[in-house]
């Protein structure tokens, strides 16, 4: 029977196999691409917000047709944005760190004042704040009156290393010295934080690790495209081939941020070795892990992931995940982790590979998805006229309380916090 059906389709006109593909891609496209995101978060006020507030997260995601692979989807965010996003023309602050580091803050305020909301971005892994995923939110900030400041990573944004360290996913201190820095110059209750990738992973153990100073500090905080779990994540981009080309090119960027820095040039850093390095986890074996003290990778990644985290978490959090991200595996979102913590949302979309999220016959506008998703989020949170958000804030921290079973002092500190 095949063969018979297999003659007929060979004796067709070119023209007609063509017009049969075409309408198989159409028919495909509909059925197993174009689909509502799910929404993973414990029922009760902060998921009637989302729903009430954010029209996106009604919407199906209507992925670039001829682009929906998630491989392609990465890729191509990154070439199309980098093309049609202008460069952002922000104001440089550099911040000493406690032990003499020094960071870069980039700054945008253009159509703000000193009352508006902020919202600080982290990079991904060796990302900084003219990459164009990051133009892509800065301008979607922007657009809705929302000022933005880019934390730079130690020697990166043009800056040269002051101490002999760069930075780590599992590790937050700087990122808390800059929250608490930024913290004193926007408004109270006016405050958020967001992390892509990597920059997702210091966010969230952030959030998780200092919950106190966090709560204290940030109203609100939004992570994209972060690696749930390090260990399944390394494992998924090092998957040939495709994978492992994505693999192999940042491994390559990690190589060289790190021979730009000459001050390890006269430590035990076997910089010929590290340059060699094909992989992030080899780079992370022998450069990353020893530098923050781990005796072995593994530790180093089990104690940078965050699946196993949320509960630990008192800010309110959105996450955006794809299905198809090839960073990170499906089955190592904590979907049902998420529907148990009493202060995390995962948005989670069938397509859009990691930090794609493209969408359009032709995505060449400043806005897409993953922009859209952050502006109406940020918005409705740090923007809003009539405190809803403060006192849902409220409510899930007095829940937090609850469920952790913490002390009555906890509790009358709900009342006052904000």
């Amino acid at each position: 029977m095949f063969d018979v059906i297999l003659k007929c389709f060979t004796k067709l006109p070119s023209w007609h196999s063509i017009g049969l593909v075409i309408v198989a891609y159409v028919i495909y496209y509909f059925i197993q691409v174009v689909k509502r995101p799910i929404l993973a978060c414990s029922d009760g006020a902060f998921k009637q917000f989302l729903y009430s507030n954010i029209p996106t997260l009604e919407m199906k995601y209507w992925p670039t047709f001829w682009c929906f692979e998630s491989r392609a989807q990465t890729v191509f965010a990154s070439i199309i944005r980098s093309k049609n996003i202008p460069n952002v023309k922000y104001r440089r602050e550099i911040l000493t760190l406690s032990d003499g580091g020094e960071v870069a803050l980039d700054w945008m305020e253009e159509n703000c004042d000193e009352e508006s909301p902020c919202i600080i971005i982290l990079p991904g892994l060796t990302g900084e704040s003219q990459a164009e995923y990051i133009k892509c939110l800065v301008y979607a900030a922007n657009n809705v009156g929302l000022r933005v400041v880019v934390f730079n990573n130690r020697g990166l944004g043009g800056l040269t290393l002051k101490t002999p360290r760069l930075y780590c996913a599992s590790n937050c201190e700087d990122l808390s010295e800059v929250v608490r820095h930024v913290s004193d110059i926007v408004p109270r209750k006016k405050l958020g934080a967001a992390g892509i990738s990597m920059g997702g992973l210091i966010l969230g153990n952030y959030l998780a690790r200092k919950k106190d100073e966090a709560r204290d500090h940030l109203a609100a905080a939004k992570i994209i495209s972060v690696p749930w779990d390090v260990h399944k994540g390394t494992a998924s981009i090092e998957k040939p081939i495709l994978n492992n080309l994505l693999g192999r090119h940042l491994a390559n960027s990690l190589c060289k941020t790190l021979s730009r820095c000459d001050i390890f040039k006269d430590t035990d850093v076997d910089m010929e070795r590290i340059k060699m390095c094909k992989t992030i986890k080899e780079f992370d074996a022998l450069f990353t892990s020893k530098q923050f003290g781990y005796a072995h990778v593994d530790d180093y990644y089990s104690d940078a992931t965050l699946h196993n985290k949320l509960d630990n978490i008192c800010v309110p959090l959105l996450c955006l995940s794809a299905a198809d991200d090839p960073f990170q595996p499906l089955d190592a979102i904590p979907i049902k982790a998420a529907e148990r913590s009493t202060h995390v949302a995962i948005v989670v979309t069938a397509r859009g590979g990691h930090i794609g999220f493209l969408e359009g016959w032709w995505p060449s506008s400043k806005e897409q998805y993953m922009g859209r998703l952050f502006a109406e989020y940020f918005t409705n949170a740090l923007l809003e006229k009539t405190e809803e958000f403060q006192k849902i804030i409220r409510d899930l921290y007095a829940a937090f309380v609850n469920k952790h079973h913490l002390p009555s002092s906890s509790k009358q500190q709900t009342e006052f916090s904000f």
